[in-house]
């Protein structure tokens, strides 16, 4: 395919409550055409360091994101909070229609809120490939990292979900449409909104980018929307190849 059509839902989160989560995405997002439908960080539970209380241990967000995937035949994208082997991670999913799981661990974690004493660090960047786009997932304060995020050469897009205060959302902005143009790729970044159980507000501030800085999300209630076009993105390339003249470098973990 050529074109990516993308949702994504500015969630007022219920805090630490799954199923009505569940449900309040189910009744926005039900329905949408679009290809994927994208979900902010931690979007069954909140930003939240309770992790002992409100971890998946039994994979109950990804196995409603399979059926919800199913339904809609879409793929659905988002983060949340697991336990696996013992550990405490902030998990991407990005589940297929089909109901093929790949996902990035949050690599990132933010020691101001004392994620890190909690969280386990993931130590894998990841790149998926859906209708022939190469997409790289990232979450939240992995957005002020821009080496880590930099294209090889190696993706079309960046997709960021977040969890990002109303107090810092200048940043937030600003460095969304930096990492766009330095990397020569699509963006959608995807925040929350509302009130979480820490009284941190968010405001919607969820952004779409083409390469070039130019902002491309529309919105109807809740739901921002944009549409992705590959063959866009290649003659950009084309005319501007600054790429090819990225900086060699290798991350070490």
């Amino acid at each position: 395919m050529s074109t990516l059509k993308i949702a994504g839902l500015n969630l007022d989160i219920i805090w630490k409550n799954r199923e009505a989560n569940f449900r309040k995405i189910e009744s926005e997002l039900t329905g949408i055409n679009a290809d994927l439908l994208l979900l902010p960080e931690m979007f069954s539970t909140g930003f939240c360091m309770e992790a002992e209380e409100v971890a998946d241990r039994h994979q109950e967000s990804l196995t409603w994101m399979k059926s919800f995937a199913k339904d809609q035949n879409a793929a659905v994208a988002g983060s949340v909070s697991v336990e696996d082997n013992g550990k405490f991670y902030n998990r991407f999913y990005f589940v297929f229609p089909t109901g093929q799981v790949e996902y990035y661990d949050k690599r990132h974690l933010f020691s101001y809120s004392g994620e890190d004493k909690i969280y386990t660090a993931g130590t894998e960047r990841k790149i998926i490939d859906y209708k022939g786009f190469k997409i790289l997932l990232q979450v939240c304060f992995d957005l002020r990292f821009p080496v880590f995020s930099r294209n090889q050469n190696d993706y079309d897009a960046i997709l960021y979900v977040a969890n990002w205060p109303k107090s810092r959302v200048d940043a937030w902005k600003s460095l969304l449409k930096a990492r766009s143009i330095e990397n020569q790729a699509f963006l959608f970044g995807l925040n929350r909104i509302g009130t979480d159980g820490y009284n941190l507000e968010y405001e919607e501030s969820s952004l779409v980018y083409f390469p070039d800085g130019t902002e491309i999300s529309k919105r109807q209630n809740n739901v921002v929307f944009a549409e992705w076009n590959l063959p866009e993105l290649t003659d950009f390339r084309s005319k501007f190849p600054f790429l090819n003249e990225r900086d060699a470098f290798e991350i070490i973990y």
